[in-house]
């Protein structure tokens, strides 16, 4: 090993984070001596465990036990909190703002480095659809599911009051395009959360509300397989929610969700969850990139042709070596968190002169929840539906979650959701915490003092 290796790990997700974490694991001794610098650069402080955002999003889990504190797990790591903006890998340098960059006025650091890890993740792909950025709203973030869950609650409230009933009707109708892991579940969720909350409400009943699922494509939940998808889609026209496929978004200006089969609904609440795409970050780098702008990768999760770059993830284009040629794995985290292990250690064989290893993992099979006792599994060619699927979800993703810390944490939320009561509240004021200062103060309030919308 060289006098000092300085390790770069952009991202700090699921690869970012089980990388480092493995790193401190497998370099130990070398962290000790000083033989090895580990800096994580994230633009959060936290990991973000996503498959439990729609949970957080109907009130099940808090939203404080869906993250992971990177500066309490990577003890040993030097924590970043900002973002990269580009990358000469050819003179080893990284440049990125921090949060104190603009307060500085020194404009953009320069960071250098001897192996880089490029894990910065996904983000949403969106479309050029009038009046989406104006009034749609994510969901890869908690940020994003906690607004999500306050803004339902909050067009209930409206609904309740309002004597327009037009205005009701458009509180009442909520759109989710896209019918991937995202869409489905939070739909599921928070269409079960409103279900549940429409009690305590005297003039507004579940049949009141009108939620609509649309996909562009001929089926939902492709990860669970065609039977399970079709099973999805009947159990949640069951429920009354309209499942529209072969249907795309066209607009959503002025408040109105037109759709391409010419359906129109005035709405508040459009969700668009209709897909990812790489990161910026990766065109702004010399790293060579496959059609579809991911990292081209070894099996061994080095960056194919140049030394000293790895990438894993939803970045990375790694060859599924089980199997065909030319197939590779799934962007999910199924493969992000074992994708991460083996990146660790080939990083570790790397700084040692020892042989690397190969990723091989078969994909074994995917969950899915859609409400509370509600869900769908295609696990070792088993197909579950129901009560059985909705608890093999909750198992699956109570081992996946990291630390011991936040495993009993979220185990004890769920034993006392059984046994109480659901939270109904919403707290749109967190996003706006300022607002009633700045009206008592005498200063001019937002158009939203309160709420979310």
């Amino acid at each position: 090993m060289k006098e000092r290796a300085r390790i770069l790990i952009v991202g700090g997700g699921y690869v970012g984070m089980y990388t480092a974490l493995r790193l401190q694991r497998q370099l130990k001794p070398e962290l000790k001596r000083g033989e090895v610098e580990i800096t994580v650069v994230s633009p959060d402080p936290y990991m973000t465990y996503q498959p439990f955002l729609p949970e957080a999003a109907a009130g099940s889990i808090s939203p404080r036990h869906v993250v992971v504190p990177l500066r309490r797990v990577l003890d040993r790591c030097r924590i970043v909190i900002g973002e990269v903006r580009s990358i000469d890998h050819a003179k080893r340098t990284a440049t990125l703002t921090t949060l104190a960059t603009e307060e500085e006025g020194a404009g953009a650091e320069q960071i250098t480095y001897d192996e880089l890890v490029l894990a910065p993740g996904s983000v949403s792909r969106t479309l050029p659809i009038p009046g989406l950025a104006d009034y749609a709203i994510g969901f890869k973030t908690v940020e994003e599911a906690i607004g999500l869950r306050n803004h339902v609650i909050e067009q209930m409230d409206i609904a309740s009051s309002t004597r327009d009933p037009a205005i009701r009707d458009a509180a009442l109708t909520f759109v989710f395009v896209g019918g991937g892991y995202a869409g489905v579940e939070a739909l599921g969720e928070l269409e079960d959360m409103a279900r549940y909350t429409a009690r305590y409400y005297a003039n507004l009943k579940p049949e009141d509300m009108k939620w609509i699922l649309v996909e562009a494509s001929d089926r939902i939940l492709p990860e669970v397989g065609e039977e399970m998808g079709r099973y999805t889609v009947s159990q949640l026209r069951r429920r009354n929610i309209e499942v529209r496929l072969e249907t795309r978004l066209d607009s959503c200006a002025d408040r109105v969700a037109v759709l391409s089969d010419g359906a129109r609904f005035p709405t508040r609440t459009v969700v668009w969850t209709a897909g990812v795409k790489p990161h910026p970050v990766l065109a702004a780098t010399d790293l060579p990139l496959n059609e579809r702008g991911r990292l081209k990768c070894t099996p061994q999760l080095a960056v194919d042709g140049v030394t000293h770059a790895w990438a894993a993830g939803d970045a990375a284009a790694v060859p599924d070596v089980t199997a065909e040629p030319g197939k590779e794995t799934a962007p999910n985290a199924q493969h992000a968190v074992r994708q991460a292990k083996v990146l660790g250690d080939n990083l570790a064989h790397t700084l040692r002169g020892e042989p690397l290893e190969t990723y091989s993992h078969k994909y074994v099979g995917s969950v899915a929840s859609l409400g509370l006792h509600k869900g769908v599994a295609h696990v070792y060619g088993r197909k579950l539906r129901g009560y059985p699927a909705w608890f093999m979800h909750r198992v699956y993703h109570l081992s996946r979650v990291p630390t011991f810390n936040r495993k009993a944490r979220v185990l004890a939320e769920w034993t006392l959701a059984g046994l109480f009561k659901r939270e109904i509240v919403s707290l749109g004021s967190l996003e706006h915490p300022r607002a009633e200062f700045e009206l008592a103060a005498g200063g001019k309030p937002p158009n939203d003092p309160k709420g979310s919308s």
